[in-house]
């Protein structure tokens, strides 16, 4: 096991993308969200599949690892909002799986009010073979949904169950360390229901030690002595143009080291 690669449940697992704990403070959300390849049981499957903006460095992490978008047997998505679900369209070949809930939900949701990308949640209901996904279920070999409402109401949680630990894929149901501590979330739409989520979360987590969680906006991450441990380094920043050349650039380190 490394900061961004698992051997779990008879999958190799690669974060793409790292999710990011911050947000923009005039510019709306970041949305830098992780991103995660899955590989084995002659599967090749993505949980969640980033923002508009994340869409190069994407293809850019896929071809790293010897991965063409066509290559992409399923797409499992968390919830309904656009950092997590938009890039789905570069996968034409995969199957697509959301929470039924969810997808009721995205449908009706008032165009123009939430994070739901309208159009694309409309496309994808009618993606020939989408999956609507239940509570328990098994949706890959070793690769089970748990609904963790608050945020959204049909959010899923992704369990890789493994031989000694779990990989748990939480996305925003806890999108970094600090909700996972204080029990207390941004963005949700019931904090009564993000609370019980996150209790569920934990019970999830400490069933088997050593099983590695991966938020939403955040590293991945283990419990030592309770507490979240997060592993490896952020990787964050922004090149800014504030002169008259291109070349001109002023760098902004944004993981607060």
């Amino acid at each position: 096991m490394t900061e961004s690669r698992f051997d779990i449940g008879g999958y190799r697992v690669d974060l793409l993308c790292q999710g990011f704990p911050g947000k923009a403070t005039c510019h709306g959300g970041l949305g830098w969200s992780s991103v995660l390849l899955l590989r084995g049981r002659q599967r090749t499957a993505l949980i969640d599949t980033g923002a508009f903006g994340m869409r190069k460095p994407l293809i850019a992490a896929l071809e790293a690892h010897g991965v063409k978008p066509d290559d992409v047997t399923d797409v499992l998505l968390s919830h309904a909002h656009h950092d997590h679900m938009v890039n789905f369209t570069l996968f034409q070949r995969a199957r697509m799986v959301i929470g039924a809930i969810e997808m009721e939900w995205a449908l009706g949701a008032p165009w123009g009010s939430t994070p739901v990308p309208e159009a694309y949640v409309k496309e994808l209901s009618a993606r020939p073979g989408l999956h609507l996904a239940q509570e328990g279920e098994e949706v890959l070999p070793a690769i089970s949904v748990h609904l963790a409402p608050g945020h959204t109401p049909g959010h899923l949680v992704f369990v890789v169950a493994g031989e000694e630990h779990d990989l748990i894929v939480v996305q925003d149901a806890a999108k970094n360390r600090a909700e996972l501590v204080s029990r207390r979330t941004d963005m949700t739409y019931d904090a009564n229901l993000s609370a019980a989520s996150i209790e569920k979360i934990m019970a999830l987590w400490q069933r088997r030690a050593g099983s590695v969680l991966v938020p939403g906006h955040d590293l991945p991450m283990v419990l030592e002595n309770g507490s979240p441990k997060l592993l490896g380094k952020r990787r964050a920043g922004i090149a800014a143009v504030f002169g008259n050349s291109l070349d001109s650039t002023t760098l902004f380190d944004l993981t607060g080291a």
